[in-house]
């Protein structure tokens, strides 16, 4: 009988992964309370959920950037007050430089311009912005 109570408890504890941010954290109490399934019940399964939860993690997330140097922040600079169509594989590598440094993130070049947009570019931009306001 005890071993049959270690293994359950076992595999709830595989289920938590690390929060990105708040909209995680949320996600985990609702879903730990059973509130989560109240809702999607209640609402139907696009009960807007994910898009809350989307951005609770970009206004508050979890990770702390590095500040960026004075070099680093002219390429930035320069990149993103001259608009451009293209970016160079050049361009993306000295981006993703900066992109690995700052967030302490071991990314690889891509070819997938929506993957380069949707991460890279976008986390910069706000690391960016920062400095500007």
């Amino acid at each position: 009988m005890q071993k049959k109570k270690l293994d359950k408890k076992a595999k709830k504890s595989t289920k938590s992964t690390k929060a990105k941010g708040l909209g995680d954290t949320v996600e985990q109490v609702l879903e730990a309370t059973g509130i989560a399934k109240v809702a999607k019940w209640a609402l139907g399964e696009d009960c807007g959920c994910d898009e809350r939860k989307a951005k609770l993690n970009y206004l508050f997330p979890y990770y702390q950037p590095e500040c960026l140097t004075e070099d680093e922040y002219n390429i930035l600079d320069k990149y993103y007050t001259e608009a451009k169509p293209t970016v160079t594989p050049e361009k993306q590598q000295e981006l993703l430089t900066i992109y690995n440094r700052v967030f302490h993130q071991k990314m690889n070049l891509t070819s997938c311009s929506s993957c380069f947009k949707n991460n890279l570019h976008k986390k910069l931009e706000r690391v960016y912005k920062e400095y500007n306001i």
